[in-house]
């Protein structure tokens, strides 16, 4: 085994681990923070369900994952630089979801791995290393979740209030801390799908740049062990815990009744599912959190706290030439040193 390949896969192996361990939080937090679920038994339900997302998801619809290993091209300088190249995006992402963890910012690591993945292939060959059709479905998805995730969330709020106007409180409440702790677990096994079949993407790319993989048609044939090793991977990152995401997402930005918190989680849930489906790229922290913020504004605008909003999209938007320029940058220095 080449140094190269055990760099990159360290690297993977990290990147998956620090996505369990800041992403995967968001798909547990409007739950803790209506009391749905203790933090320990919702970290411990979000393991097992990214785990099996990611297993059970890629085994059956690997699209997401073919995207992600078609956005980019690295062939332009050789199989060394191409190496070198991947192992700096990578690299950068972990920069990048670190610092946002530690200011509890839920920055995307969705979009920090197509920044990475992007900004160094551009080290190498400029604009025509991008793939634009597979970049394409980047943005629908960026633009599909918003509004799937944001409309979502007002109108089931909306639709639910009405359905149970005449629905005695308690018998109401029993039905949405059920509905809730479901969704929720939804939510991870979505979040497992999504996200685990982008970073298996990458893991194949890993292979075939060091000739232990090869593409068949427009994506790869991920063996049973990648899918097992990833989701393990993504599992452990994930009990590590992520209280400061939590806080962020599910507490800080609205508060939430139980029936409201059903529906920011059933509608992101919705989304991904559909964006796993059809193989398009989606963040599931942008999707859980204009789900959120839909819910909050279906009582009234008000009701969100727009300050944390506003440092959410603020990260999101500076994800993409932050940890992208990063990545360029690293890419041309590894190359350049290696």
């Amino acid at each position: 085994m080449s140094i190269a390949l055990i760099i990159t896969i360290t690297l993977v192996m990290g990147v998956i681990f620090v996505n369990g361990w800041t992403d995967a939080p968001n798909a547990i937090a409007t739950a803790v923070s209506t009391r749905v679920l203790k933090p320990n038994v919702a970290i411990g339900i979000a393991v097992v369900m990214n785990f099996l997302g990611a297993l059970v998801m890629t085994f059956f619809n690997a699209q997401v994952a073919e995207t992600i290993s078609n956005i980019v091209s690295f062939d332009s300088q050789g199989i060394q630089a191409a190496q070198v190249a991947l192992a700096a995006s990578l690299f950068s992402i972990v920069v990048w979801a670190v610092a946002a963890w530690y200011f509890g910012i839920p920055t995307s690591e969705s979009h920090a791995l197509i920044a990475g993945l992007t900004g160094s292939a551009m080290a190498l060959g400029g604009l025509n290393a991008v793939n634009g059709q597979e970049w394409t479905k980047v943005l629908i998805g960026l633009v599909v979740s918003t509004i799937l995730g944001f409309g979502g969330g007002y109108l089931i709020t909306k639709l639910l209030v009405f359905i149970f106007r005449d629905v005695p409180r308690r018998k109401a409440t029993k039905f949405f801390t059920w509905g809730q702790a479901s969704a929720a677990a939804a939510n991870a096994f979505l979040h497992g799908a999504q996200d685990g079949q982008k970073f298996m993407g990458v893991f194949m790319l890993g292979l075939f740049y060091n000739n232990l993989a090869e593409k068949t048609g427009n994506g790869f044939v991920i063996p049973i062990w990648v899918m097992a090793l990833c989701s393990i991977t993504m599992g452990i990152g994930t009990s590590v815990g992520g209280m400061r995401i939590i806080k962020s997402v599910g507490m800080d930005m609205v508060k939430l009744e139980t029936y409201q918190g059903f529906s920011a989680d059933l509608s992101a849930a919705i989304c991904l599912f559909l964006a796993s489906i059809f193989g398009i790229p989606v963040s599931t922290t942008h999707t859980k959190t204009t789900a959120i913020m839909g819910v909050g504004a279906s009582r009234r605008l008000s009701s969100v706290d727009w300050r944390i909003v506003r440092e959410m999209v603020f990260a999101w938007v500076m994800t993409f030439p932050g940890c992208g320029l990063i990545a360029y940058v690293m890419a041309k220095l590894f190359v350049a040193i290696f």
